[in-house]
């Protein structure tokens, strides 16, 4: 496969390592040519890197084997989950989840990742969660979605900018790709 075609949440082999692309962006700058600028998160030892690649450089994508399971908790750096057809429970460090720490809040459902050996490397988070504000300066009356928005501290300890008119104690829809705020989310929200 080429590098171009990397996105974000993908695993490929470069020297023997695992490594999982955080970002992926095409750049072309004003002389030269496209390049690939990229973050990426080795999975054993959780070190990020900010990396360029050309566009046609090959890579070794490793296929991923999902399973369906539900977060737990987490106690110290490691958090546990359980498959939800066999009851077996996994767990993952901190420094695999990287971020994804931020969106995770009991019961909520994910999907454990296996390389065709069988080794747990990560989880892929739906593409929203529901959390609640923790943490923000009171809201405004007749604010907009437009305005300029403030900084809210989510109950996980996520950071989202929100609009003005938002309190402390709603629950909202947090897209988990960039961190934004999606919506209010109603009382019968689920995880999409």
């Amino acid at each position: 496969m080429q590098a171009i075609n990397l996105k974000k949440g993908m695993v490929f082999n470069q020297e023997g390592k695992l490594i999982r692309v955080l970002k992926a962006n095409h750049h072309k700058p004003g002389k030269g040519n496209t390049v690939m600028q990229m973050d990426l998160r080795d999975v054993k030892s959780g070190a990020v890197v900010h990396k360029t690649m050309r566009p046609t450089e090959k890579i070794d994508l490793v296929e991923l084997t999902k399973k369906t399971a539900q977060y737990l908790y987490g106690e110290g750096d490691v958090y546990t989950f359980m498959d939800t057809d066999t009851y077996e429970q996994y767990e993952v460090s901190k420094d695999q989840l990287g971020n994804d720490v931020q969106y995770l809040i009991p019961n909520i459902n994910v999907s454990l990742e296996f390389t065709d050996e069988g080794k747990l490397i990560g989880i892929e988070l739906p593409s929203t969660v529901v959390l609640t504000v923790k943490e923000t300066q009171p809201g405004i009356k007749g604010a907009t979605v437009a305005g300029g928005g403030k900084p809210a501290t989510m109950e996980t300890g996520l950071v989202v900018q929100v609009p003005d008119f938002i309190n402390e104690g709603e629950k909202l829809v947090i897209g988990t790709d960039e961190g934004d705020y999606k919506g209010r989310a109603d009382n019968n929200a689920k995880f999409n």
